[in-house]
């Protein structure tokens, strides 16, 4: 481990605040009590309020017009680094705040704040910016700043071409850097801003450039990187998930890092209910409510959204109040897509469901190169008669390439075991074959019709069912287009009455938030032509076994349909 870095966490140093929720609705600050090193915070906030905001009428200092919470993260980013033992006990820090509370100007601040105080020679600090424009306002600025104090024009040279201002004594560089483009090739920088980190971590290559941003902070340890965003636009996925989901465990205390996580959201009970929708709480969430951000503004915005649709208040209540997007819930669609998550069972894994069930059919769904090969197992409640799903899908990995932009929740869904990624299409089809085989050993397909499938593409499917002894008359060509509208509203009804269940599994969250509903006459279509490259194959597939299952099919054996006829003969 490089001299200085953190090799053990001192106690004194925990920044997890369990207390958070009763803290944010009592207005108290996110960040917990630390010994700050008092001489490095000190001299940090004293800089940092001396200098002056560029854009604001009169230039005010940002001591002027920076609220408490501003002057604590600068206090703490700075006060956790010892100069005397060169050894920084806090390495990041994640900021989750709603839009408009000032964080472009925040972070032009702290780092311009951090050139000042660096002592590294030909030091490299990296400011990135979700897009282009954007990398153009945050430039001009930490511009503003150095231009507007006679001292810091003297110190620093603006190279306004290359967006990067130079520390004229030690050499060392701020850059301005674009998400768009390619912000890493192996960095060195001593200091990271990451402005709106939703952005950066939706590329394909998210993973390898944080870790090339934290590997060039090993060997500088008095380095730090600061992640400052709002909520993602979509559901989080990728390398933003696993960033959030780590600054709340840390937060939580369910793990122990030197990172200091102070996420302005919403309690889960708020969260999750209408509740947010009530403008008192949305001071909660923006620490700058009546300074940088006015209240009537917001209730413009949510008054628009109202009108625009669920897609648009969606989007106003992730931007606006941080409210973490889950299912999708744009405008065009599928109704199902209300109904899906009360009805999601956590413990319902496939050998649950086979051992739950009297009956069970399958549906798949093969499609093409560019698809998710898709399998799903829809079983009959032996008790409740309730219906129970589960579903596996495949795909190639050259997927990942083609539709970069969906990569990182593909790999996210392979991490949860739900997606298999390789490119070997024949051990997709044993796959299958074998989930196929599993129903078949435990007794459940009824005797016809236990297999539902898209009838195009599935050739190597069927020769292997045959090969493993599956009779054609045990198959069944599930008609597509219009003829799933049975399926789709009938899989509505029974997810709004509770009658249908499924394991939550993300893969299929995911596709039912893709599903787009189109109607046509008295037809629901949900097609794959209207997800566009958002995948619903699985949930097709789901469609194809509920259309089996609506045959009311018997058990092997005889059941339901016997026991009736068993009546009627005694009558």
């Amino acid at each position: 481990m490089p001299d200085g870095a953190a090799g053990h966490l001192d106690d004194a140093w925990n920044t997890a605040v369990p207390d958070w929720a009763d803290r944010i609705t009592s207005g108290r600050s996110l960040i917990p009590e630390l010994p700050l090193i008092a001489k490095s915070a000190d001299r940090a906030v004293s800089i940092f309020k001396r200098l002056r905001v560029p854009d604001l009428i009169g230039t005010p200092t940002y001591g002027e017009v920076c609220e408490p919470w501003v002057i604590d993260l600068v206090r703490v980013i700075f006060g956790s680094y010892d100069p005397d033992t060169r050894r920084r006990m806090i390495r990041e820090f994640f900021l989750l705040v709603p839009k408009k509370n000032g964080k472009s100007a925040i972070a032009a601040g702290i780092i311009v704040t951090a050139a000042i105080l660096n002592e590294r020679p030909m030091a490299e600090l990296v400011l990135i910016a979700p897009t282009q424009k954007i990398s153009g306002i945050a430039f001009n600025q930490a511009r503003g700043i150095i231009a507007n104090d006679p001292t810091l024009s003297d110190l620093f040279h603006v190279q306004g071409h290359m967006k990067q201002i130079t520390h004229r004594v030690t050499g060392a560089s701020i850059m301005i850097l674009s998400a768009d483009g390619d912000v890493v090739t192996g960095s060195k920088a001593t200091f990271i801003l990451i402005d709106e980190t939703h952005v950066l971590a939706s590329k394909a290559k998210a993973p390898e450039i944080f870790l090339e941003l934290r590997g060039g902070l090993a060997s500088r340890p008095e380095g730090f990187l600061l992640q400052i965003t709002t909520q993602s636009k979509v559901e989080p996925v990728g390398q933003f998930k696993k960033e959030l989901m780590k600054a709340r465990q840390v937060r939580d205390g369910a793990i122990r890092l030197p990172v200091l996580p102070i996420l302005y959201e919403f309690p889960r009970e708020i969260a999750t209910s209408e509740r947010w929708r009530d403008e008192a709480t949305w001071g909660l969430v923006n620490p700058n409510l009546e300074v940088s951000v006015s209240l009537d503004y917001l209730r413009d915005e949510m008054l628009t959204a109202e009108q625009d649709g669920q897609e648009a208040l969606a989007l106003f209540a992730s931007q606006h109040l941080n409210v973490e997007i889950g299912i999708g819930l744009h405008s065009a669609r599928w109704i199902g897509a209300d109904y899906w998550p009360s009805c999601a069972d956590p413990t319902l894994e496939l050998d649950e469901l086979l051992d739950r069930c009297d009956v069970a059919v399958v549906g798949g769904d093969m499609g093409g190169a560019d698809d998710l090969a898709s399998l799903a197992v829809l079983g009959r409640c032996r008790e409740t008669k309730h219906r129970l799903a589960w579903v596996r899908a495949w795909c190639a990995r050259g997927v990942l390439e083609r539709h970069k932009e969906i990569a990182p929740k593909l790999l996210d869904l392979e991490n949860a075991g739900d997606l298999v990624i390789d490119d070997d299409p024949v051990q997709h089809v044993r796959d299958m074959a074998d989930i196929c085989e599993r129903v078949r050993d435990c007794g459940l397909f009824p005797e016809t019709e236990g297999i539902g499938l898209d009838p195009w593409g599935v050739a190597a499917l069927l020769d292997e069912l045959q090969a493993r002894g599956f009779d054609l008359t045990q198959i069944y060509g599930v008609g597509q287009g219009y003829k799933l509208n049975g399926a789709i509203k009938g899989l509505e009804r029974r997810l709004m009455d509770g009658t249908q269940r499924h394991g939550g599994q993300p893969i299929m969250t995911w596709c039912v938030g893709n599903a787009k509903a189109e109607a046509r006459g008295n037809n629901v279509l949900i097609t794959k032509a209207r997800a566009g490259v958002s995948k619903i194959d699985p949930l097709i597939a789901l469609f194809n076994a509920t259309i089996l299952m609506d045959m009311n099919p018997e058990p092997p054996g005889g059941g339901i349909a016997s026991y009736f006829e068993h009546l009627e003969a005694m009558a």
